[in-house]
């Protein structure tokens, strides 16, 4: 049987649907509130998570990543720069070769943002039995799946 014909699918979207809904909000409420006092959108976040976790990334990547073109990502990069949370550097032999770079101020910021989020899942965990814990994480492997595999996601942020 294909996993969509089956009844929860049909029956139950809806309240998966506000489920989710509820979810979002109950986990980024806070998140917002951080990355509108240091002037962020949240695709401005992503991206710096993005840098803080693979480290230095040139400017086709991100433009790539963030589903930008590259004048775009490079409009985006410099609000970031502006506020501190990024360094340009050209390559030496190309200058035309941008390489962005996360500073202190935007790894604090990615992780204090991460600490509060692993902490609230860490409560809804603590409300699980280990076999449910293990089968969320399982379903949530699948969700995050089929979001990196959308052709209009591609793991990307979009404003």
């Amino acid at each position: 049987m294909n996993p969509s014909d089956s009844p929860l699918v049909t029956e139950e979207v809806d309240t998966l649907a506000s489920i989710i809904m509820v979810m979002q909000r109950c986990f980024m409420t806070n998140l917002m509130g951080k990355l509108s006092k240091g002037s962020l959108s949240f695709p401005q976040f992503f991206l710096l998570g993005h840098l803080c976790s693979h480290g230095p990334t040139g400017m086709r990547r991100i433009a790539e990543l963030m589903g930008h073109s590259t004048p775009a990502a490079t409009g985006l990069v410099k609000r970031l720069e502006k506020l501190g949370y990024v360094k340009r550097s050209h390559a030496e032999l190309d200058r035309r070769k941008v390489t962005v770079t996360p500073t202190p101020k935007a790894a604090r910021l990615v992780e204090e943002v991460r600490e509060e989020f692993v902490g609230n899942l860490e409560k809804v965990l603590g409300k699980l039995t280990p076999q449910e814990q293990h089968s969320w994480l399982d379903i949530y492997k699948k969700v995050r799946d089929h979001c990196t595999a959308c052709p209009d996601s591609q793991g990307t942020a979009h404003s």
